[in-house]
């Protein structure tokens, strides 16, 4: 079979021996793999401690054609599957661990990243697959990872008392995981201050249900004197100044919700105790999500309350030039790689 890793920077295509399903684990042939802004970083060597080599991808939808013994009980050959669940955040839960039991199965102690769908097949734990309605396209491959972590980041809101009805801005609101980020707040009745740069991006962003689209300049301006300061931000930018402008536009007491991972070449985010004085801010971070936000995100596909917008496609050979039109934000939404 095929499979595209990265080797120090470069993408290669390599032949590999179709690999065999072991215990509780299912092999998927994929159809479609979604390109993820951390597949980026991956590749470009943005993060510290993360290998320079190896396979590459974490979003996919398939078919299952093999089983390993038990994987009977969740899964059958011939289900088309979405899988992903984060990449190296975790996909797989046990259910069972002190972590899980208390609720957060992103911290599993038995949890294992998904890294390769880039592949024609791959094997993993067949608890972690969720099986797809007809109404969900093979386009919608992406949600695996990016839709899955907007809505684990939305979710977030309500944890800390943030209400429906209630104005909340999203940084970086055309991008990978914005653009699902303000249709899945749309449809949980936030009004949603989206903040992106230039007029396409801010038309698109009002077109999925945005109540204001503005500049990351007219942001602050717009969020005092419009909406008293936002109840929360969600900061889908992978740059500082984003960040910064997350707490920016908050009203005093507001939620800030960090979702992206800037390079580590931006630097450090940097508060000043006085800042945390003056505004009083609730600060956390959201981290994808698990099975059952899964089930959630493609019940809300297919009773079309969200979608993804796939801005690009392409095959095996295009994945280094996909790469390239991502990091100069060629294109809006999401892009997909055809493999089966």
């Amino acid at each position: 079979m095929k499979e595209a890793r990265h080797n120090h920077g470069a993408i290669v295509i390599e032949d590999k021996p179709l690999p065999e399903p072991g215990v509780d684990q299912a092999r998927v042939r994929i159809v479609t793999a979604g390109v993820c802004h951390s597949d980026l970083h991956i590749v470009r060597g943005d993060w510290s401690g993360m290998n320079r080599e190896g396979p590459i991808g974490h979003e996919a939808i398939g078919v299952v054609d093999a089983l390993g013994p038990g994987a009977e009980a969740f899964v059958s050959v011939g289900d088309r599957v979405i899988l992903g669940l984060g990449g190296m955040g975790g996909n797989y839960w046990c259910g069972a661990c002190d972590n899980c039991l208390r609720g957060s199965p992103q911290q599993c102690v038995h949890s294992q990243g998904i890294m390769g769908t880039f592949a024609e097949s791959m094997v993993l734990f067949a608890k972690g697959l969720v099986v797809l309605p007809d109404s969900v396209g093979d386009e919608e491959a992406p949600l695996a990872c990016g839709g899955l972590t907007a809505y684990g980041a939305v979710r977030k809101l309500a944890r800390h008392g943030v209400r429906a009805g209630q104005p909340i801005a999203v940084i970086g609101a055309a991008g990978g995981l914005g653009h699902y980020a303000v249709q899945i707040a749309n449809a949980f009745g936030y009004r949603v201050l989206g903040v992106d740069v230039g007029a396409e991006r801010l038309a698109f962003v009002e077109s999925l249900g945005a109540e204001r689209a503005v500049e990351p300049g007219e942001a602050v301006a717009v969020a005092q004197q419009e909406f008293g300061g936002v109840a929360a931000s969600l900061v889908f930018s992978a740059k500082i100044a984003g960040f910064n402008l997350g707490l920016d536009v908050l009203r005093r007491g507001g939620l800030f919700v960090g979702v992206a991972l800037p390079p580590e070449s931006e630097g450090k985010w940097e508060l000043t105790p006085f800042t945390l004085f003056m505004r009083d801010p609730i600060i956390t971070y959201s981290s994808v999500g698990h099975v059952g936000d899964m089930r959630d995100v493609v019940d809300l596909v297919a009773r079309g309350k969200v979608k993804s917008h796939i801005g690009r496609r392409g095959g095996f050979d295009d994945i280094a030039d996909i790469f390239d039109d991502l990091e100069a934000t060629r294109y809006l939404g999401r892009a997909v790689i055809d493999i089966g």
